[in-house]
């Protein structure tokens, strides 16, 4: 008879996201949402105009066409401007 087998790695430090984990800043929130979808539909689920918002993927600018899948971590972010 076989031992069973782990449904996640024995690596302590490992972490399972079952979703993309969202961090939004106006106002501060934290979310997760089911993947994969492009960066202006993610935008679009959370009422949010695409032209208005940038999302980032780890430390690097997404662009509205780009997948974003169910390990992703993204920031979302208000563009702003002023003068």
């Amino acid at each position: 008879m076989c031992a069973p087998t782990s449904p996640l790695p024995l690596n302590p430090n490992y972490s399972y996201h079952p979703a993309m984990q969202i961090q939004l800043s106006h106002p501060a929130r934290s979310i997760a949402i089911k993947g994969p979808k492009r960066a202006k539909d993610l935008l679009r689920e959370l009422n949010l105009v695409v032209e208005a918002h940038l999302v980032i993927r780890g430390d690097e600018l997404v662009t509205e066409d780009e997948m974003l899948f169910d390990h992703d971590e993204i920031e979302i972010r208000p563009v702003i401007s002023g003068g």
